[in-house]
């Protein structure tokens, strides 16, 4: 079942002309219950952190390799920020308009004011498609990384690549 803020992302995909696949499943809130479902999404699988730094007046999401971690101390040297850390699921709902589990670039088309900045792991640039909940955990989308930063870029907030090891 497809709920209204779905529909709203398949209705900018539609008309930015982005194809995608989607891929119904239960509920998932992590990538260790994302590998126990009994489904095959093609493509590189990403995860999405929404951080803040020290004073709470910048915020970004960051996107990476499923399996990557991220120092957050050596993140915040690479951007020249404060010290990162996790934003609460408050601020995620504030600037996102997302619950926890549901994080997704997909979530931009909330942030009017376009206060969240994009941390792109440079490796997702050379994946053919990547995955993502479209603003639910109960779906997964397949895009080609290509038509990532076409959306990201029609959004208008700001994005930079970053490199995590």
């Amino acid at each position: 079942m497809i709920n209204e803020d779905e529909q709203k992302l398949y209705d900018i995909l539609k008309m930015l002309e982005i194809e995608y696949s989607r891929y119904e499943h239960k509920p998932i809130y992590t990538i260790e219950e994302a590998h126990q479902l009994d489904i095959c999404i093609p493509g590189q699988h990403c995860k999405n952190l929404f951080l803040r730094n020290r004073k709470g007046n910048m915020h970004y999401l960051v996107i990476l390799d499923e399996a990557k971690q991220v120092d957050l101390k050596l993140l915040s040297r690479q951007i020249g920020s404060t010290n990162l850390s996790f934003a609460s699921k408050e601020r995620l709902y504030k600037y996102l308009a997302l619950k926890p589990g549901s994080v997704s670039p997909f979530g931009l088309i909330n942030d009017i004011d376009k206060d969240v900045q994009i941390l792109i792991d440079k490796d997702l640039v050379s994946a053919s498609n990547i995955s993502f909940h479209p603003n639910v955990n109960t779906a997964t989308i397949s895009i080609s990384y290509k038509n990532l930063e076409k959306f990201i870029k029609w959004c208008g907030n700001k994005f930079t690549f970053i490199c995590i090891n």
